[in-house]
């Protein structure tokens, strides 16, 4: 990273254009746009073609994504969970994580962008596409696991 700035990885092709489903749970709904913003403007890059679904919380992200797993060559997890004073961030930065790499391991493709930080300014500068672009960074992500598991079709 240079001055705030993350590399910014080539977007890798795929053999086929791709149907991508962005799941978003969009409680800090600021920070989720931007990383909508982050993500779609790759794939509006490849001539992807999209779609964002949203959910009540990220608990209910990989829930979403199994239920929709036929219609979709992938997912972007989209969301943001801020630590207050409980043991609530814990439970759901891991369990949903948890859920994802599940997913995952049953060959579902998925780019992460569900941030986990100590406070909101933390989240604004990672979603923010023109500072650290999480959102940007998972759908690379993701067609980088789209494309290994096109080798094996």
């Amino acid at each position: 990273m240079i001055a705030g700035k993350q590399y910014r990885n080539v977007s890798p092709s795929t053999k086929k254009k791709v149907k991508i489903c962005l799941v978003s749970a969009p409680y800090y709904r600021e920070i989720t746009d931007d990383l909508i913003r982050g993500a779609t403007r790759i794939l509006k890059e490849i001539k992807a073609e999209f779609e964002i679904v949203e959910v009540s919380g990220a608990l209910e992200i990989p829930t979403a994504i199994k239920l929709m797993e036929n219609e979709f060559d992938g997912f972007i997890a989209i969301g943001c969970v801020i630590r207050g004073e409980t043991a609530h961030f814990e439970i759901v930065s891991s369990e949903s994580s948890r859920g994802l790499t599940n997913l995952g391991l049953e060959k579902i493709c998925i780019g992460n962008a569900i941030l986990t930080v100590e406070n909101r300014v933390q989240a604004e500068k990672r979603a923010n596409p023109e500072i650290f672009d999480k959102g940007g960074e998972a759908c690379n992500a993701l067609l980088s696991i789209i494309k290994i598991k096109e080798r094996g079709r």
